[in-house]
């Protein structure tokens, strides 16, 4: 009886083992196609746009129709509405956060919000867009400038950064909350003093994954902020801009001289991977400093 008792538990781990292994390996395998067609593509943009970087692309505006020159102008326009996605969705995103998961009673109207902002998450940006130039561009009669753009973006990226600061909060222990209420802590003083600090590392996270999707969109901007050609800097937020994920739409389908502009169209791309590259590297070692502080 007991030798049977036996076979059956070897059998039973074997099995839970078998399955423990087969998931993993599945699990090592979708990393391993992630990072091959990350490099493929990295590959791909640096073979057929390196030879289109040069001092000049990067530092001067486009010129003869946008077969020459450079595109600072773009760099400057997309860093613009970047930052301004980020300034406007971190606020709002975090303050809805801690309202959901701070101070409202979870109930029926707490789901219902988060049923909303998991369907907002999966709208289309091209839906975004139309948003903004009905709403930031005509009627709040911002017009076609960073600050529509800006704003357009901030509610297109706002789902994630309430979802990340969401779970960063849930991360706190409940421990800190009653040691601070223990000591005579109002709540708000609790939260923005002890809770705040703890989860704010990880809500950095939001902020970078709104930064990469504010830099690559095209659609949401195409509306409300980017234009055709625009030779100046922007010196002020209710100016239009150019951008480069806009700009390679304009090389790729609407150039006067498509195939001969190829080269530039993969080096603005390939600058666009760097910026996003570069803005999140930066994101990631302040994230990194905080979580050392706390």
């Amino acid at each position: 009886m007991q030798r049977d008792s036996e076979l059956v538990f070897n059998k039973s781990t074997l099995g839970r083992n078998l399955k423990e292994h087969v998931v993993f390996s599945m699990f090592r395998a979708a990393a391993v196609i992630n990072g091959l067609a990350l490099l493929i593509i990295l590959f791909f943009l640096i073979k057929n746009g390196w030879s289109a970087i040069s001092w000049e692309f990067l530092t001067k505006p486009p010129v003869d129709s946008m077969t020459k020159g450079g595109i600072l102008p773009c760099i400057v326009g997309t860093v613009y509405l970047s930052i301004g996605a980020v300034a406007i969705a971190m606020p709002l995103g975090i303050g809805c956060a801690i309202y959901l998961n701070e101070y409202a009673r979870q109930g029926l109207i707490v789901r219902l919000i988060r049923f909303a902002i998991n369907n907002l998450a999966g709208v289309p940006s091209v839906v975004f867009g139309l948003f903004g130039l009905a709403f930031f561009v005509t009627w709040m009669n911002l017009g076609v400038s960073i600050v529509s753009g800006a704003l357009t973006l901030g509610f297109l990226t706002l789902p994630v950064v309430i979802g990340t600061s969401e779970e960063a909060l849930r991360s706190v222990p409940d421990t800190y909350r009653e040691a601070s209420l223990g000591l005579g802590a109002t709540k708000w003083q609790t939260i923005s003093r002890v809770v705040l600090p703890a989860a704010f590392p990880s809500m950095i996270t939001g902020g970078i994954l709104s930064l990469s999707r504010a830099a690559g969109e095209t659609a949401a901007i195409m509306f409300t902020a980017a234009v055709f050609f625009n030779r100046q800097i922007p010196d002020s937020i209710m100016d239009p801009v150019m951008a480069l994920p806009y700009h390679i739409y304009v090389l790729a389908t609407a150039g006067t001289r498509i195939e001969e502009t190829r080269h530039l169209q993969y080096g603005t791309a390939l600058v666009l991977i760097a910026l996003v590259l570069g803005m999140n590297l930066i994101a990631i070692v302040y994230r990194a400093r905080l979580r050392r502080r706390v």
